[in-house]
C-alpha cells in the first residue's frame, strides 16, 4: 500500500482538508431513513456498530442537511454526552478548519487520534479507521501551522501512518462501508491529482461498497467535476439531490458543474440553470459558514459575467 504514495507536494493544505471536510464534517450529512433500531450508525444497514446518536445527528446535519449551526449544537452534545467516539472530534476538527480556528483543529485533531487509539482494544475496525483519520488531521494541522514548504515532510510522514492504519481496518472487514466511504474519498482525492492513479478503481470502491449512498454519489460527482468529466457528475449530483435536497451545498456543486460544463460547450442555457443552482444553494445561507457563503457568491458573479458577455 505505502509503495503507492508519490510526490509529498502533493500533500497540500487544501488536499487535506478537502477530504476531512467531505468525509466528516465538510464534508458528512442528509435526510436519511434510518432504522430506529439502528439508531447512532449512518453508515450500516445491519450490525451497526456503536457511535452514538448525537454524532450521528451531527453527521447528518452537515451532510444530510447542510445545516452547520445544527451540527455544531449536535457536536456540543456528542462531546459531552460520546467523549469515546472519534467521529465526533474528527467533524469538530473539520468545522474548526472552517471557521479558521486553529487552535481547536489541533485540539480536535488530537483528540480524534487519541479516541481512535483507545477504540483499538474494543472495535478495531473502527479503531484503526479513525487512528488513520487522526494521523490525516493532524498532517493538515502540520501544514497549517508549518506552511507547504516546511510542512510537507511532516504531513508526508503522517500521510503514510494513515495508509498503514488504513490498511489494518481493511484486513478485518475489506467491505465495511464507513471504511469503504473514508478510504474511497482518499483514493479519489489521490487519483484526481495523479496523472497515472486510477480514479476509476476509486469510484468502484464507493460505488460497491460504501455508504450512505448519497455521500457516495455526491464523492463520484466531485471526483467527475475535477477530472473534467462534467456529464457524468452532473448525473451522479443529480442522483445526491434525490436523497438530500434540503442540502444547499448539493446544489451549489450542481451549479458548479453547470458553470463549467456551459463555458466549455458555449451554451447559455447551461449558465442560466447554473445560476439558478447558485441561487438555491443561497436561500439557506443562513445554515452554511460565511466563508461558503462568500465563495458561493462570487461563484456566482463569475456565472452572471459569462451570460450573454459583451
Amino acid at each position: 500500500m505505502i509503495k503507492r504514495f508519490f510526490s509529498p507536494q502533493l500533500v497540500v493544505s487544501a488536499q487535506l482538508i478537502t477530504f476531512a471536510q467531505t468525509a466528516f464534517a465538510a464534508a458528512f450529512v442528509l435526510n436519511l431513513w434510518v432504522n430506529p433500531s439502528l439508531a447512532g450508525d449512518p453508515f450500516r444497514n445491519s450490525e451497526p456498530h456503536q457511535i452514538g446518536d448525537q454524532t450521528e445527528a451531527a453527521f447528518k446535519a452537515i451532510f444530510q442537511q447542510g445545516n452547520y449551526p445544527a451540527a455544531q449544537r449536535y457536536l456540543e452534545q456528542a462531546l459531552s454526552k460520546e467523549p469515546n467516539e472519534p467521529l465526533a472530534y474528527a467533524m469538530s476538527a473539520s468545522l474548526a478548519y472552517g471557521n479558521k480556528d486553529w487552535a481547536k483543529l489541533d485540539t480536535y485533531s488530537q483528540k480524534t487520534l487519541e479516541t481512535g487509539q483507545k477504540l483499538i482494544s474494543s472495535d478495531p475496525l473502527r479503531g484503526n479507521l479513525y487512528t488513520a483519520v487522526g494521523h490525516f488531521l493532524e498532517g493538515a494541522v502540520v501544514i497549517t501551522r508549518e506552511g507547504t514548504v516546511n510542512g510537507v515532510p511532516q504531513a508526508f510522514s503522517r500521510l503514510r501512518q494513515v495508509y498503514e492504519y488504513l490498511d489494518k481496518a481493511e484486513a478485518i472487514s475489506a467491505n465495511d462501508p464507513e471504511l469503504n466511504l473514508i478510504k474511497g474519498y482518499m483514493d479519489l482525492l489521490l487519483a484526481v491529482n495523479l496523472p497515472f492513479a486510477s480514479p476509476d478503481q476509486a469510484i468502484g470502491r464507493l460505488e460497491k461498497n460504501a455508504a450512505p449512498q448519497y455521500l457516495v454519489d455526491r464523492g463520484i460527482a466531485l471526483a467527475y467535476r475535477d477530472l473534467k468529466r462534467y456529464p457524468q457528475a452532473l448525473e451522479y449530483v443529480n442522483r445526491a439531490i434525490k436523497t438530500t435536497s434540503d442540502n444547499p451545498e448539493i446544489y451549489y456543486l450542481k451549479a458548479q458543474i453547470l458553470k463549467r460544463l456551459g463555458q466549455r460547450e458555449k451554451s447559455q442555457q447551461m449558465i442560466q440553470e447554473a445560476i439558478a443552482n447558485f441561487d438555491k444553494a443561497l436561500t439557506k445561507k443562513s445554515q452554511l459558514p460565511g466563508d461558503l457563503v462568500k465563495q458561493i457568491e462570487r461563484e456566482r458573479r463569475s456565472a452572471v459575467s459569462l451570460k450573454n458577455p459583451g
